[in-house]
């Protein structure tokens, strides 16, 4: 079990923090969604946990810069909900981000592997 000093926390929040734009354009890439169904698919797809108070500000944010359109649908029962989808300059921006990310953490794994390797065998 790693365990994790107060330092190492908020590292990985920091580190979590800097991923949640890049991660919202990419769990709308498969279509439009409302907002507590991208918190599900960002929870269970690549294990980010977030509040309904973080993910608003977000959307809001990157329909203000015409990354994202979002409209009003009404519902068969309940209350209507707002779908967000991408643009295609959110669309553009995500594919972006993910080359970026792919080429980043492949030379970060590249560095990393070898002190996973030593934990393993000194573990």
């Amino acid at each position: 079990m790693i365990e994790h000093d107060g330092d190492a926390n908020k590292w990985e929040a920091q580190l979590r923090k800097g991923c949640l734009e890049m991660a919202v354009l990419m769990a709308l890439c498969a279509g439009r969604s409302y907002g507590l169904g991208i918190l599900r698919v960002l929870e269970s797809d690549s294990n980010l946990v977030l509040s309904e108070g973080t993910i608003y500000p977000i959307l809001n944010r990157l329909r203000q810069e015409g990354m994202v359109n979002s409209e009003w649908v009404e519902a068969e029962a309940g209350h209507p909900r707002r779908y967000y989808s991408l643009t295609q300059k959110g669309r553009a921006r995500a594919i972006q981000m993910a080359r970026t990310w792919l080429d980043f953490a492949a030379g970060l794994n590249r560095l990393a592997k070898p002190l996973a390797q030593e934990r393993e065998e000194t573990a």
